[in-house]
């Protein structure tokens, strides 16, 4: 017989992968705050070297879409093998991987070749510790509503995003795998 995991063994197991890609983070060099010295907890100028400091930017939005996206597309997929409880694990185990990534040598100069983040040099802790926070928000908003909701705002925040500071999760994703030269352009500050 299969064990089911509890609301409170998920818990658990959020703040364990919260703990230890904290710790991976720390391992790697990361910083824990601002270089800069600013101690606001938001930056929202995603061409200033504030930009992934700060607890929140305008990339959270992206975040929150991938709690959303990747709850809806497991549920989608897999509902018949795996509880609501063990996907929400999976998305947390993607995010923190996400986090560490991002944040490798090899990522932080890929941003810089193939997007508008010509000044990216990696997350501070706090604010990968945000994003993975505001990914499970997303989650928690899809397990407490619906797959149409969730959709919706998935949809909304990427056009919002777009509108705001001409990128989104979907163009971040295309410009890292197939940069458009276009893109970029219009990307441009």
């Amino acid at each position: 017989m299969q064990k089911r995991l509890t609301d409170q063994n998920v818990a658990y197991s959020l703040v364990a992968i919260a703990v230890t890609t904290c710790m991976i983070l720390v391992l790697m060099g990361r910083v824990w705050w601002c270089e800069v010295g600013d101690f606001s907890p938001w930056s929202w100028d995603i061409w200033s070297s504030h930009n992934s400091q700060h607890l929140l930017d305008p990339y959270a939005l992206s975040h929150f879409q991938h709690g959303i996206g990747l709850f809806l597309l497991l549920q989608l997929c897999f509902s018949r093998w795996l509880t609501v409880q063990t996907c929400t694990v999976i998305v947390a185990l993607i995010e923190a991987a996400w986090e560490i990534v991002e944040n490798t040598p090899f990522m932080i100069n890929r941003y810089r070749e193939a997007t508008i983040s010509l000044d990216y040099f990696g997350d501070s802790i706090l604010n990968s510790m945000s994003d993975y926070g505001v990914c499970l928000l997303g989650v928690l908003l899809v397990r407490k509503t619906n797959w149409k909701l969730g959709l919706a705002v998935f949809v909304l925040f990427e056009i919002g995003s777009v509108l705001w500071i001409r990128d989104s999760l979907m163009l971040n994703i295309l410009m890292l795998t197939y940069p458009v030269e276009a893109i970029k352009q219009w990307q441009a500050p």
